[in-house]
């Protein structure tokens, strides 16, 4: 783990030490001088050189020939340094000023993809984090940006990896839902965790997490006292998910908390509750992979 931090910083400090001020451009420097130039660090990976070459010759040519090309190229910098935010300014700003341009749906694309990882960094590269324990709003964000370009162009080059991406969204907006109730659950909160439940099944059909937002529901009407929604919710489980942890060989409730009462282990039971009490219920069942 030692060297693996020391490997980490030394990535981080070389990748600071390539932010430097672009060199200075002579002054009667053409237009096409400076696009290849910009072309130069965007193909080697120096994208902070890159964007300022870009605006460079943005502010130096505005009606160039190069220019639309280079506000398309400011966004994949801008994205690739990192600036998620400035990606999509960069986006707005093309769309704004090109909205008939053969490749506006790849600004929309753009906008999606930034919003996507709008909450990574560099560290996320080499330590990545589970993004359904993080706040949500970049992956609705990105969501939405993503319909967006498949309602104006559903026949766009980017259309397929945007349904893709979309997918990949709707599965980790359920099971945040899910990481949610299960802290409802933690918390004794059984009708706030139900509701979670009931949201992931009413909102996100098709996703991994469906067989957990019904197990989830159950489980809270056991502990609400609501027997024959329980069973309601047991009974669909056991229909639609019957390899689900939570349904048995039976097809009965297996948990903690059932329709027959909590039930302990023996050892809680020869201790009068003081070792191995029984432990709140979570429901964490995503495939593998």
């Amino acid at each position: 783990m030692k060297y693996a931090l020391i490997l980490l910083l030394n990535i981080v400090l070389v990748a600071c030490s390539s932010n430097d001020e672009l060199p200075d451009i002579a002054a009667d420097s053409g237009e096409q001088q400076i696009y290849q130039e910009a072309q130069r660090y965007l193909r080697s990976g120096n994208f902070d050189l890159a964007v300022k070459s870009l605006q460079l010759l943005e502010s130096r040519y505005p009606f160039g020939r190069y220019a639309e090309q280079a506000q398309l190229e400011l966004i994949y910098a801008h994205y690739n340094a990192y600036e998620h935010e400035a990606a999509v300014e960069a986006a707005d700003r093309f769309i704004r000023l090109h909205p008939q341009h053969p490749s506006v749906d790849y600004a929309y694309y753009m906008k999606g993809l930034a919003a996507y990882t709008g909450g990574d960094d560099i560290f996320n590269r080499f330590l990545p984090t589970d993004p359904t324990q993080r706040d949500t709003s970049h992956a609705r964000e990105a969501f939405a940006e993503f319909a967006q370009l498949l309602s104006r162009y559903p026949n766009s080059p980017y259309a397929p990896d945007a349904k893709a991406r979309m997918v990949s969204l709707r599965n980790i907006l359920a099971r945040h839902e899910i990481n949610v109730a299960n802290y409802y659950l933690r918390r004794g909160a059984y009708l706030a965790a139900t509701n979670r439940g009931r949201y992931v099944v009413e909102n996100f059909q098709r996703t991994p997490a469906v067989a957990d937002g019904l197990a989830v529901m159950a489980q809270g009407y056991i502990l609400l006292g609501m027997n024959d929604l329980a069973k309601d919710a047991i009974d669909i489980l056991a229909m639609n998910y019957p390899e689900h942890p939570s349904i048995d060989k039976n097809g009965e409730f297996d948990s903690v908390y059932t329709l027959n009462g909590l039930q302990r282990s023996w050892i809680n039971k020869l201790s009068f509750g003081l070792f191995d009490p029984p432990q709140p219920p979570q429901f964490d069942n995503r495939p593998e992979g």
